[in-house]
């Protein structure tokens, strides 16, 4: 009696199930009318003292046939669709169905001792004997809504776990759909990145081509590996922080050359904090923020420090510069902030920040929370 499970949604009964999908439905049917006939076959011995060899076989062939007509039914639905109507017009077909193969089988039980478990005969015998002419048609009667019953429930169970995996499927394709769109909206955040990341490298290797050609040749070797760590393909656009620092410390030695004793620089990152992994070019692009609004802002420079431990469950990063005291918060957020705020929402959600402090007057302070467990 235990409903098909092989089919994963109502719109896509005709695809080739799983061959698990099968196994299960397959378990299910036995095992469902295997209860079914072994219920009867105790209820008939013990309580209606039948002979045990006859009933037995009697129930076996009965829940044969019945298991080979649930599984013709159920491949006609599936040939006319029928999960995809509305709840009413599967009723009326459930309920038709159910009486058509209901009546042959309630008249053929009639020939067995089957018919014991719903004899009226004597009831009508005790209670009313003018009507023990009506046993047999009584008795037919009630067979027939017996297997139609029987069937409905069949019914039933089928296509509740139809509407069970449909629901999960189509949770599944939506869940799919949501991570395709957020890798998507990743690789346009990434794509946005690198223009921006080049343009302002290049204007550094332009100012250095004709103050020092020899420096910057060094230059145009270091923007070439940072292109070759920005284009490298990571499906997850996840580096660990040690990985993260060797490219920073190749765009700061760029920008060292440009800006020479304004540009000093202060690193110190927890051993613990190294293996944890942050998002491609975040740490970069908090630099080059820092570098841009700040530093380059400045005659006369300033020191730019870079540190980062773990807090709790936290790892913690911090990129703070100093900075014209006139700057506003506007002018100080861009398309790279933007950016990187965007990525860490994608990524982690909620879990983690980027904060831009300004609270003092002349310092800049970018502050970064990322959760060390995914």
């Amino acid at each position: 009696m235990a409903a098909g499970t092989e089919i994963r949604m109502s719109g896509a009964e005709n695809s080739i199930a799983p061959r698990g999908s099968q196994l299960a439905y397959w378990a299910l049917q036995l095992g469902g009318w295997g209860f079914f006939t072994l219920t009867r076959f105790l209820a008939g011995v013990a309580a209606l003292q039948l002979p045990w060899l006859s009933l037995g076989l009697e129930l076996l062939l009965s829940s044969i046939i019945g298991l080979g007509l649930s599984h013709g039914l159920r491949q006609y639905a599936k040939r006319h669709h029928w999960s995809t109507l509305t709840l009413g017009a599967l009723s009326r077909r459930v309920i038709l169905a159910s009486f058509i193969v209901g009546v042959p089988l309630g008249i053929l039980t009639q020939f067995t001792d089957l018919t014991a478990f719903h004899d009226p005969g004597p009831l009508l015998q005790e209670y009313a004997p003018g009507l023990t002419r009506m046993a047999l048609p009584a008795s037919i009667c009630l067979e027939i809504l017996n297997w139609a019953l029987l069937y409905v429930i069949w019914f039933t169970l089928y296509f509740s776990v139809l509407g069970v995996r449909a629901r999960r499927s189509a949770q599944l394709r939506q869940s799919e759909m949501a991570r395709a769109l957020h890798l998507a909206e990743l690789k346009l955040l990434k794509s946005q990145l690198n223009p921006h990341f080049l343009f302002n490298a290049l204007n550094t290797v332009r100012s250095l081509i004709a103050e020092n050609p020899s420096r910057a040749q060094v230059a145009v070797t270091q923007l070439a590996n940072t292109l070759r760590y920005t284009l490298k393909s990571r499906q997850d656009e996840l580096v660990t922080l040690a990985e993260e620092l060797t490219i920073v410390a190749g765009y700061l030695e760029i920008e060292s050359m440009r800006f020479e004793d304004r540009l000093r620089t202060e690193i110190h990152i927890a051993d613990a904090a190294l293996a944890v992994r942050i998002p491609e070019m975040l740490v970069q692009t908090l630099v080059e923020n820092a570098i841009k609004h700040g530093i380059a802002e400045l005659p006369l420079g300033g020191l730019l420090r870079v540190r980062a431990f773990k807090e709790d469950d936290m790892l913690i990063l911090e990129v703070e510069n100093p900075r014209p005291q006139a700057t506003t918060p506007a002018a100080t957020t861009g398309v790279g902030l933007s950016n990187a705020r965007d990525r860490l929402q994608l990524l982690f959600g909620g879990r983690a920040s980027l904060d831009l402090d300004l609270s003092k007057p002349a310092l800049a302070t970018a502050r970064l929370r990322i959760p060390l467990k995914p």
